[in-house]
């Protein structure tokens, strides 16, 4: 028996919505997930959700699918973990896979090119409003205010590496935990009040259930489980074509790279540029530019941009030659997607039981509070770096007008109206096409 009242049916149509609608990179899918969870639906507190939310901030890997595994282990154990985490990036898969398809027969269209123009300045308005959004209930303490400050002077000035970022605020946290725990202590979300008195279904003083419980054979079990299914799949593949094959070396290169993705994806795709385009000669750079496009225009987390730049890829170098050109892009698309998500779900199974016994100990507490306010200054920073690049032409010779009216148009929809990301996201789109057939 589960400690609460969410059924199982409950819980899948909320995952598979949310995969549908999961613009706006990780900071937009966090909080839309804070929105809809926490006080909307009221199925997690404030506290256990931020704390589940730090402990994903943690880990290599995309951190909004990580905190819907998470969340969903919570409420359904293993089961539910794995619901939540697969329907988080099938809708986006399958959107990137058609796209690639449509791509590879059709290549760049006018329409296509208009609607990203507009699309663009959007995605920069959604970072800087999550940034305010995760900030303003976050940053509740000088202490914290510090530390995303540092963090965004760390990354925008001396170029620190994010792991470092992580590994300093997580030290600072620890420290300042023991002679100002008032500081890393979890508050309610200001704009709340009126849910405030009503207690969620996962509380901050809810019992935690047998299987949330931190066992270490437990531990050893998960880690050995996940072990054996990347070395059978990639035992599979060496055998059936061989370790040279492009599909051997898209899962050794995508096993690597999701270990490496500390800071999410803005932190691995230079990783993946230089393996794809430069070492293996895999997609050309354009490919990869209208890639990252695609990936910020998609749902689900942005480090879906490897499903159609595989895709291309295996399209391209007939991955499969006896096979249909689509089914080579499809069978690359897969194994890459399959390798960069499994440690995902092996790092939240094998660690979320050890995270739930501590978040009522603000000395272990206090490392994770601290990385939330760094990643608060990494995302403004990479606002920043978005709105440079979206917003300056000619290699930042001249401002693109209509790109800043659309982003400021864009940012004024999500804070004054509180606007949906999807509406903003579609309405940019099409402002972008009437701009592109008036021209």
């Amino acid at each position: 028996m589960h400690h609460h009242s969410i059924s199982l049916k409950q819980a899948f149509l909320y995952w598979l919505k949310l995969g549908f609608i999961s613009f706006g990179g990780p900071a937009g899918q966090i909080a839309t997930m804070h929105q809809e969870l926490v006080v909307e639906k009221r199925w997690i507190s404030e506290q256990r959700f931020l704390h589940a939310l730090n402990f994903c901030m943690l880990l290599p890997g995309p951190e909004a699918q990580q905190l819907a595994i998470y969340i969903g282990w919570l409420m359904h154990k293993t089961l539910g973990g794995l619901m939540a985490g697969l329907l988080f990036i099938l809708p986006s898969f399958i959107i990137l896979v058609g796209l690639g398809w449509v791509y590879m027969l059709y290549g760049n269209t006018p329409m296509l090119l208009g609607i990203f123009t507009g699309i663009k300045p959007a995605v920069v308005a959604i970072v800087l409003f999550a940034a305010y959004r995760i900030g303003s209930r976050s940053l509740k303490h000088p202490i914290l205010l510090a530390i995303a400050g540092l963090s965004f002077i760390g990354m925008a000035i001396f170029k620190l590496p994010f792991p470092l970022i992580i590994l300093l605020a997580a030290t600072t946290g620890w420290i300042a935990s023991h002679w100002a725990p008032q500081a890393f202590k979890t508050k309610g979300h200001k704009a709340d009040k009126s849910a405030e008195h009503l207690p969620a279904i996962i509380d901050d003083d809810s019992p935690i259930p047998e299987y949330a419980q931190y066992r270490f054979n437990r531990l050893l079990k998960t880690l050995a489980v996940s072990g054996v299914i990347g070395l059978a799949v990639l035992y599979g593949l060496a055998v059936s074509v061989g370790l040279d094959h492009i599909l051997s070396q898209t899962a050794l290169f995508f096993g690597k790279a999701a270990f490496l993705t500390f800071g999410g994806a803005y932190a691995v795709l230079p990783y993946v540029y230089q393996g794809a385009v430069e070492h293996y000669h895999w997609v050309s750079a354009a490919q990869m530019m209208d890639g990252l496009a695609l990936g910020e225009t998609t749902p689900g987390p942005l480090i879906m941009v490897i499903t159609f730049i595989s895709f291309v890829s295996g399209w391209a170098n007939q991955a499969l030659p006896d096979m249909p050109l689509w089914f080579s892009g499809l069978a690359v698309a897969s194994v890459a997607t399959f390798f960069t998500f499994l440690p995902s779900f092996m790092m939240i199974f094998a660690g979320a039981p050890l995270i739930e016994t501590t978040h009522r100990n603000p000395q272990l507490s206090g490392p994770l509070t601290a990385i939330t306010a760094a990643v608060v200054g990494v995302i403004l920073n990479l606002a920043c770096f978005l709105a440079y690049h979206t917003l300056w032409k000619n290699e930042g010779q001249q401002l693109d007008v209509a790109a800043l009216v659309i982003g400021l148009l864009a940012f004024i929809a999500l804070t004054r109206f509180k606007a949906n990301t999807l509406t903003v996201i579609v309405a940019s789109g099409a402002i972008g096409l009437g701009l592109q057939y008036l021209a």
